[in-house]
C-alpha cells in the first residue's frame, strides 16, 4: 500500500513572529491530512509574538512549541509552494530547489498595531481571521 505524500509549503515573512507563523498553524490545523507547512523569516525575531500564540489558542490552533526560524534552514529542501505574507518577504525570498508555485499576498503587521492590549488583541484577531479566510480560499476544503 502506498503511503500519501503531502504536499509541501512554505510561508515566509519578515520576522516569523506572527503572520507566517499564524498562516503555518491554519494550514497544518485545516490540511494537515494533505498538506505539510513550514513558516520562517528573513530577520527572524527572537521569539513568536505572545499575543499570536493567544489569538490562535483562542480558535484551537496550538502555537506555544513555535519558533521563528531564518528561510536558509529551508534552501536545501523542495517545496511545492512558497507563500509569501509580506512585501519584504517577496523581495528577499531565495531561489528553492524543484519545481513550486510562488504566491504573494500582503497582511497588515499586527505587531505595529497601537493602543491598549485589547486594541492591539483585536488587530491579532483581524489579521488571524483575514489569514484563515484566505487560506480557505486558496487551498479549498
Amino acid at each position: 500500500m502506498s503511503e500519501l505524500v503531502k504536499q509541501r509549503v512554505l510561508i515566509l515573512c519578515t520576522g516569523n513572529s506572527c503572520r507566517s507563523q499564524m498562516a503555518e498553524g491554519w494550514i497544518n490545523h485545516l490540511y494537515g491530512e494533505h498538506i505539510e507547512a513550514f513558516s520562517a523569516g528573513h530577520i527572524p525575531a527572537g521569539a513568536v509574538h505572545p499575543m499570536t500564540i493567544q489569538v490562535m489558542r483562542e480558535v484551537g490552533v496550538d502555537l506555544s512549541g513555535a519558533r521563528p526560524k531564518h528561510m536558509n534552514e529551508f534552501l536545501d529542501q523542495p517545496f511545492d509552494t512558497v507563500i509569501t505574507v509580506c512585501d519584504p518577504a517577496k523581495q528577499v525570498c531565495p531561489v528553492f530547489p524543484g519545481k513550486m508555485q510562488r504566491i504573494h499576498r500582503t497582511f497588515d503587521d499586527p505587531v505595529d498595531a497601537r493602543g491598549s492590549d485589547e486594541e492591539r488583541l483585536a488587530e491579532f484577531r483581524r489579521v488571524r481571521d483575514e489569514i484563515r479566510e484566505w487560506v480557505g480560499e486558496l487551498f479549498v476544503e
